[in-house]
């Protein structure tokens, strides 16, 4: 019976994600198009299962929610930071930087978050993973200390992506 289920809902939570995203998609709510979009998640799922061979051994959910409100309110702060810097400092004053971090991540799907958590954060932007994946190259927009910038990636969401897929 279980392995009729893992063949069946090869990923549970990707099934529940896409039939939440083609309720959204629809703009209104009925149990119909809910159930449609059970069906086409669960599909769609079935099908690319081939191309997810490793998937994440251990993945804590609900500690994902905290690194979303997280990561949101971070965008937010950022939007506001980067609009004074663009609106108040000539380009000649600002302190652009590349940053290298070293990545205690070893899962493609925790590293894949982390990138863009990076990039959908104003002012920084992930540029180049290492061939091994053992640090991820950053451009900070302004900054006069490139190590503070690395930190704070690290301890803000490096750690909780480990604490949520390890």
């Amino acid at each position: 019976m279980i392995r009729f289920y893992r063949w069946l809902f090869p990923h549970p939570l990707l099934t529940l994600l896409m039939a939440v995203v083609w309720i959204l998609l629809q703009n209104e709510f009925s149990w119909g198009m809910a159930v449609f979009g059970l069906i086409l998640g669960t599909i769609i799922a079935r099908l690319t299962a081939v191309w997810w061979p490793d998937r994440p051994v251990s993945f804590r959910f609900f500690k994902m929610v905290p690194y979303v409100l997280i990561v949101l309110w971070d965008i937010m702060v950022a939007n506001v930071q980067v609009a004074w810097i663009v609106l108040t400092r000539p380009n000649s004053k600002l302190r652009p930087a590349w940053v290298v971090i070293p990545l205690e991540l070893r899962q493609p799907e925790a590293i894949t978050i982390l990138a863009g958590t990076i990039t959908l954060t104003p002012g920084t932007v992930s540029a180049d993973l290492s061939d091994e994946g053992h640090s991820l190259l950053v451009h900070a927009l302004d900054t006069d200390n490139p190590e503070a910038v690395r930190d704070e990636i690290k301890n803000r969401y490096e750690r909780r992506l480990l604490e949520i897929f390890e």
